[in-house]
């Protein structure tokens, strides 16, 4: 876990450099999180299981470079909430699997208030 605190801090250096945090606040960084998770979204819109394996594969790139930009905000913002996002994890993780018991939830996509 100790990967997210480094990936954070580069992340950090790159904004406190260009003097940017002065632009951060949680809202600003929480539209921009969506609007990166967004144009991630556009690279399989409207494409059928075949279109996308050749997209992924053709703009594997690209798409990288989105996800980035969501991990990038990711970070930011637990940063400056002052989130362990590390343990945020662990914690989800453990509630999840109280929603999603392997029992009742292995190979099914339903929700959990509907198991």
């Amino acid at each position: 876990m100790a990967d997210i605190k480094k990936l954070a801090a580069a992340v950090l250096k790159f904004r406190d450099e260009r003097d940017w945090k002065q632009f951060h606040n949680p809202k600003d960084v929480a539209i921009s999180l969506a609007l990166e998770a967004a144009e991630l979204l556009e690279h399989f819109q409207w494409k059928t299981p075949a279109e996308i394996k050749a997209h992924v594969k053709a703009g594997k790139e690209d798409i990288s470079d989105e996800l980035a930009d969501v991990l990038y905000w990711v970070l930011v913002l637990g940063h400056d909430l002052d989130i362990d996002l590390a343990s945020a994890l662990k914690k989800k993780l453990v509630k999840n699997a109280v929603k999603y018991p392997v029992h009742k939830s292995r190979g099914r996509i339903t929700k959990y208030n509907r198991l």
